[in-house]
């Protein structure tokens, strides 16, 4: 089993900058990909970014590429989300996510453990 535990959220302005973590636990963090969802009121929790056990790949959704970088650090088991340039349409529940091996890393069923969220809210 993975325990992870989200933090950073929080309320900025649009145009401001956020950093979200993850804390792991449970498994040999380095051994697993792990990935950011969002979730916004009544709507589907989407993929917003991805990053390999080493760190060396990544993967982006396209409305958040070139402002969101995702990066972990494989010695404290943490994963970051570093959100710029954060526009209304961001504001959601941010969850990070344990991956398994799959090439279908957009989809929430690629991911086998969830953090319980931290919202993040941007007002315009």
């Amino acid at each position: 089993q993975v325990q992870l535990v989200e933090s950073g959220g929080g309320l900025v302005q649009a145009g401001d900058s956020l950093r979200l973590s993850c804390a792991a636990s449970g498994r040999t963090f380095s051994t697993f990909a792990m990935g950011w969802f969002r979730q916004a009121p009544g709507k589907e929790r989407v993929f917003v970014a991805r990053i390999s056990a080493s760190g060396g790949i990544t993967y982006y959704a396209d409305s958040v590429k070139g402002r969101f970088t995702i990066s972990r650090d494989n010695v404290v088991n943490t994963v970051y989300l570093q959100m710029n340039s954060l526009k209304p349409e961001d504001t959601a529940v941010y969850y990070c996510a344990s991956g398994r091996a799959s090439s279908a890393y957009y989809l929430p069923r690629s991911y086998d453990y969830w953090g319980q969220g931290t919202q993040v809210t941007v007002s315009s």
